[in-house]
């Protein structure tokens, strides 16, 4: 046990190190040929920001476990391979979604890319996590549904997939909010499969977690006007939501094998509640206003908290806080509520939330006026 956390420490150190070293570079090279994110009435930021942070986040990554592997082989302990024996087929099928979506982010974020081409390669990706055996093949009593035929399983794990990715990628609209969310369902994952002796992928998360933490310093505290301060853009963005996909599918999978006394839904999907339902919220939102879902506005729910007057800083920790509670509520709660009981308050308290915040902004909009 001490010779696993050893290992999953050293990952998140060698991470966060690399990172730290690799993102004031990017900033450079950003600055010099003048790789910005430029300001316009949807975005929050007012001056030009470089967008191309998560160019870090795959090579950080992949260095870090290399090197954590290199190192404990080195040292004569072998138990890393069997552990990676065991999900070699995952992994692989894993490594080649996730460089996928790495080039098409990065292509986004340089020369742009349609949205249609974008949900192709998402699709392309969903199947590639098929073949490699991460598949929703049981819904473990939600809606009272149990194991599902491959039929059904897998053309609803490619919508999970790719509506996950979107939500990961949609929410990243405040600083600190994406890679705060994302870092509350990696810390989760992290933790779960440590426990449950899934060592492979505790640090996997662990190392993607390592990565966001410098990122989130300059991300959220760096200065604009100084050149510190800079964006995951969708390189960022795509990585880290398929890198969650995996983590997410691969912990509800393996629930019952490993992990007693807490609903696999909830383990692996409470960590992503506020990005995903508010993309379902604004989904519906938009298709009510007879708009197009997919144009980007200006109603997602870190836009409502800054329409009542708070700031970016603490409308991401309201939000990520939020996230916190929802993760940690809910794991406690499905040791004593029906996973659908759970799900139906969940959706219940996001909903008055979101009315209550509606309220608000009418009320500060009629006052002004």
């Amino acid at each position: 046990m001490l010779h696993w956390i050893s290992i999953v420490l050293f990952v998140f150190v060698v991470s966060a190190f690399l990172a730290g070293i690799l993102i004031p570079k990017i900033l450079l090279v950003a600055f010099r040929k003048k790789l910005f994110d430029v300001p316009d009435e949807r975005k929050i930021h007012t001056c030009a920001v470089p967008r191309l942070g998560g160019i870090a986040f795959k090579p950080v990554i992949f260095i870090s476990i290399a090197l954590t592997l290199g190192i404990s082989l080195s040292l004569g302990h072998t138990e890393i391979i069997e552990v990676l024996e065991r999900n070699a087929k995952t992994l692989a099928y894993s490594y080649c979604a996730i460089m996928m979506l790495y080039l098409v982010g990065m292509a986004d974020d340089l020369i742009g890319v349609k949205y249609r081409a974008k949900f192709v390669i998402q699709i392309i990706c969903s199947l590639l996590l098929i073949a490699g055996g991460l598949w929703i093949d049981n819904f473990h009593g939600l809606f009272g549904i149990y194991e599902l035929p491959k039929w059904i399983g897998y053309p609803f794990t490619v919508l999970v997939v790719v509506f996950i990715i979107n939500a990961i990628n949609l929410i990243d609209g405040i600083d600190g909010l994406a890679s705060g969310l994302s870092s509350v369902a990696l810390l989760s994952y992290g933790y779960s499969f440590f426990l449950s002796q899934q060592y492979g992928f505790a640090i996997f998360a662990i190392a993607t977690f390592g990565v966001l933490v410098p990122f989130f310093y300059y991300n959220v505290f760096g200065n604009a006007e100084k050149g510190r301060k800079i964006f995951m853009g969708d390189t960022g963005s795509l990585t880290i939501g398929i890198i969650i996909c995996i983590l997410a599918i691969k912990l509800y999978n393996s629930h019952e094998t490993y992990i007693d006394n807490y609903d696999p839904f909830a383990l692996a999907f409470s960590p992503l509640i506020i990005p995903c339902f508010d993309v379902v919220r604004v989904f519906i939102h938009r298709t009510k206003l007879k708009m197009n879902p997919f144009e980007p506005d200006k109603s997602h729910i870190h836009h409502k908290l800054l329409a009542i007057g708070m700031k970016q800083r603490p409308a991401m920790v309201t939000i990520v806080s939020f996230a916190i509670v929802f993760t940690f509520g809910n794991l406690f709660l499905t040791k004593y509520i029906n996973i659908n009981l759970l799900l139906l308050i969940d959706v219940l308290i996001w909903t008055i939330a979101n009315i209550w915040l509606s309220k608000q902004i009418k009320k500060k909009n009629q006052t002004v006026q």
